[in-house]
């Protein structure tokens, strides 16, 4: 080796002499040597080889086409290429090299192998049959050869003639779970269901206490509605494992599809009591309930109900009582939604999408002082989950602790990951809390944000203009906005009195009067302090001083406080 080394050495000194000559000299330079040129082509095989086993495939191929320029005949080349050319998924140039170095060399069985790998990347299944074919005739013993000729004439869409290997196979090797499988997969595609069967059969008659087989068999009769057989399969499993999940609920599926609701529950409910039946398979099974809650009612007692029997077959297991926390809470119980979401975290305190369902289940019930104390300690656990921030933010608005609140929610646009449906919840929260604390031009800014995220959000559209129209800014497009969130809610009360309001402080009278008299007659309205003083204030401009006066006594008896209202009342005149 340390010649070889040293001949390449003295190659590359004699070489980089060339190089310091004049150009014409090096175009001219033709290596004669046979030892010299042998021992080049050496070098770049060698090379290849270093790359190929550092991955570096496309390096590879270059090299071993550059030794093929010096020695086209050595076959092992050709097919080092053809493997690479099908690692880096170019299976028409993979093929044509497979093909060279099997021709050059057509007793090596590894070419063979590969000839027939390049037909099945070029999907020439039938071709790389017949490779296997010819293998299986030169070694007999080979079972490996006999199965890959089966597969391929399987691929090759001939199942009859898959079938008869795999048959030839079985006489070899005797029953083997995946001869067998093989056998009833073809079978089954030439509609031989009951010789499907009887194939699976085989594995059961070799091995009666290995229940998948019993399950293989049932699968069979139940895709081809063989109910009756599958029931019978499920019964010999039950009476080997009398708790055995899987089968409860195939006879389960078959009790629902015959409308035998009795039947149906028992045998889930069997299933969903058994401990060794994994959780994940009975939260999966349970999910859905979520979502048909909302369409079928009875289902949520169906939903509970499973939900109890995991919970007491896993009572270790948070996921269990996350499980039940959400059906609760999709059930507006809410109390029990925050029990079961509590246990979930105090047996694993991880899983943020918990502690996310118990901010929501406390603004839900309009709790800020626990939805303050519990979003700290989120904020605090995932510092850099966006929803945490935001329902501090949620929390601090509803406590009037509005720097606080600006705090929070700017932290969340901050951290930026949340849902854009969020993110507009998070830009109106803030034009609420910056109008509280008299910041209007980062009120404005925010509302513009989330009307840019959600442009028809009618209580954005609200909220902005009625508070344009407080400071009389913008009036034109004040109006427009609560138009436009008429538009959307057009039985809104509140959205009729923030328009009347707003053509009020345009000097558009008689307008706001019609808008005015369309919200009182919604209930809510007549008993809102804020609409009555408003009306009151229509009526004073439209020259109705007795009425102004008897509804702005009506919105202080409600409980109206605003500065002006008490020398409305004494005065008999709209003060601003």
């Amino acid at each position: 080796m340390r010649v070889f080394l040293t001949v390449i050495g003295v190659a590359g000194i004699l070489i980089t002499g060339a190089c310091s000559g004049p150009k014409k000299t090096l175009r001219h330079t033709v290596i004669k040597d046979p030892a010299v040129l042998e021992q080049r082509a050496d070098s770049l095989f060698f090379a290849a080889q270093r790359s190929k086993m550092l991955g570096d495939f496309r390096t590879a191929i270059t090299q071993y086409s550059d030794y093929l320029r010096l020695n086209k005949n050595n076959p092992t080349a050709y097919y080092e290429l053809a493997r690479l050319f099908m690692e880096v998924q170019n299976p028409g140039y993979a093929l044509g090299f497979a093909r060279r170095a099997a021709a050059m060399d057509p007793d090596n069985h590894w070419f063979q192998i590969t000839l027939a790998d390049a037909f099945a990347v070029n999907e020439q299944f039938d071709s790389a049959a017949a490779v296997f074919d010819k293998l299986t005739t030169r070694y007999p013993e080979s079972e490996d050869y006999l199965y890959n000729k089966a597969m391929f004439l399987a691929k090759a869409n001939r199942p009859a003639s898959a079938l008869a290997v795999f048959t030839q196979l079985e006489a070899k090797i005797g029953v083997v779970e995946e001869v067998i499988y093989q056998k009833q997969r073809l079978l089954l595609k030439m509609s031989q269901v009951d010789a499907a069967a009887a194939e699976i059969r085989k594995l059961i008659d070799n091995n009666p206490q290995e229940l998948r087989y019993y399950f293989l068999l049932a699968e069979v009769y139940d895709a081809n509605d063989r109910t009756a057989e599958a029931t019978a399969i499920y019964n010999d499993v039950l009476r080997k494992d009398p708790d055995n999940a899987r089968a409860l609920l195939g006879l389960a599926t078959y009790a629902k599809k015959s409308n035998d609701k009795a039947g149906y529950w028992a045998y889930l409910t069997r299933a969903f009591a058994n401990p060794t039946y994994s959780i994940d398979e009975k939260v999966a099974y349970v999910y859905p309930y979520l979502q048909m809650m909302q369409l079928d009612s009875t289902k949520v007692e169906e939903g509970l109900q499973l939900t109890s029997l995991i919970v007491n077959a896993h009572p270790k297991e948070a996921k269990a009582y996350a499980l039940r926390g959400d059906m609760f809470s999709q059930a507006d119980m809410l109390d029990s939604a925050q029990q079961n979401y509590t246990k979930a975290l105090s047996l694993d305190s991880s899983r943020f999408s918990v502690w996310y369902q118990l901010m929501w289940i406390y603004s839900r019930k309009e709790d800020p002082n626990a939805l303050l104390a519990l979003s700290n300690t989120v904020t605090d656990k995932f510092p850099k989950e966006f929803m945490g921030y935001y329902f501090k933010g949620v929390a601090s608005f509803l406590l009037q602790q509005y720097p606080a609140a600006i705090g929070a929610l700017n932290k969340a646009l901050e951290i930026g990951n949340g849902e854009k449906k969020f993110m507009a919840d998070v830009q109106s929260l803030l034009g609420d809390a910056y109008h509280a604390t008299g910041q209007h031009q980062q009120s404005d800014s925010s509302y513009e944000k989330a009307l840019l995220l959600r442009p028809d959000d009618a209580l954005v559209l609200n909220n902005y203009s009625y508070y344009l129209s407080l400071r009389g800014e913008n009036l034109a497009h004040a109006a427009e906005m609560s138009k436009r969130s008429l538009d959307l809610e057009p039985e809104s009360p509140t959205y009729m009195d923030t328009y009347a309001w707003i053509l009020f402080r345009q000097d558009k009278f008689e307008d706001a009067r019609h808008w005015i008299e369309k919200a009182l007659q919604f209930p809510e309205a007549q008993q809102n302090p804020n609409v009555l003083e408003h009306y009151g204030d229509i009526l004073f401009n439209l020259k109705d001083v007795t009425k102004a006066v008897e509804y702005w006594q009506k919105a202080k008896d409600k409980g109206a406080n605003s500065v002006g209202l008490v020398r409305k009342i004494a005065e008999k005149k709209y003060i601003q």
